[in-house]
């Protein structure tokens, strides 16, 4: 039986990992600004607005869809994208608490 080791952590930790995993890549970061800043969009709009490919934008949708950062709604042959701000607003709290409680110590090394 293999175990997982992420179990051991609480949940807040496991859910800022899940947050930070669909954030890791760039062109997510792009897809969410994107999404930001014209509030509702549909996948073809996407590709045209990001430089890559429409299978790969759409691999990165389906990761941020996965964390619940985005929610796509089927229109048709259309799927409209916008932000989750219900799991936006999560994550920013996660995020938050996590930098605030970080203190660095500059002259460590």
């Amino acid at each position: 039986m293999i175990s997982n080791k992420s179990e051991i952590f609480p949940a807040e930790q496991q859910q800022a990992a899940v947050y930070a995993k669909a954030l890791s890549h760039p062109a997510r970061i792009a897809i969410l600004r994107y999404l930001a800043e014209t509030k509702v969009c549909i996948t073809g709009d996407i590709t045209d607005a990001i430089p890559l490919g429409r299978t790969t934008v759409l691999q990165h949708l389906q990761v941020l869809k996965e964390s619940e950062l985005i929610r796509g709604d089927i229109d048709g042959k259309k799927v409209c994208y916008c932000i989750n701000s219900d799991q936006y607003d999560e994550m920013k709290q996660l995020f938050n608490e996590l930098f605030e409680n970080i203190n660095p110590i500059n002259n460590c090394c």
